[in-house]
């Protein structure tokens, strides 16, 4: 059994941040269950594309509002605690942070935790082998 909080993540390299965003990568790919658990911070006001071409994610909203966009075909969700969005066919999508955002995400596969977005938006895909 794993038992982990966020105050043992902080300052360590499970604590991967963005300009604008904050990841805690509580399960990774080296715990070997098949997906990964993040705890994700998004301050107010930022807007993040993404596309996630190698992963499926999860995302449950926990604290704050905003919407994500699907940007193939325009259409926008409100975004507030207790809502979960799945971008399951590798969409493209804009996050748009109304308010401080905090939610939990879930990859599959699973991260390493050292991915960061990369110029589409994207996180490569990368294995323990890879470490």
């Amino acid at each position: 059994m794993i038992v982990r909080s966020l105050k043992e993540i902080a300052g360590t390299e499970r604590e991967v941040r963005g300009p604008s965003w904050n990841s805690r990568r509580l399960v990774l790919a080296e715990e070997r269950v098949g997906f990964s658990v993040n705890d994700t911070v998004v301050e107010a006001g930022a807007e993040l594309e993404m596309w996630y071409a190698n992963h499926v994610e999860a995302v449950y909203v926990i604290e704050g509002h905003g919407e994500v966009i699907d940007d193939e075909t325009g259409e926008a969700h409100r975004l507030e605690p207790g809502v979960l969005y799945l971008v399951d066919a590798h969409q493209r999508h804009t996050l748009r942070a109304h308010t401080r955002f905090r939610a939990v995400c879930v990859f599959d596969p699973p991260l390493t935790g050292r991915e960061v977005h990369d110029e589409n938006g994207s996180f490569p895909l990368l294995t323990e082998e890879d470490r």
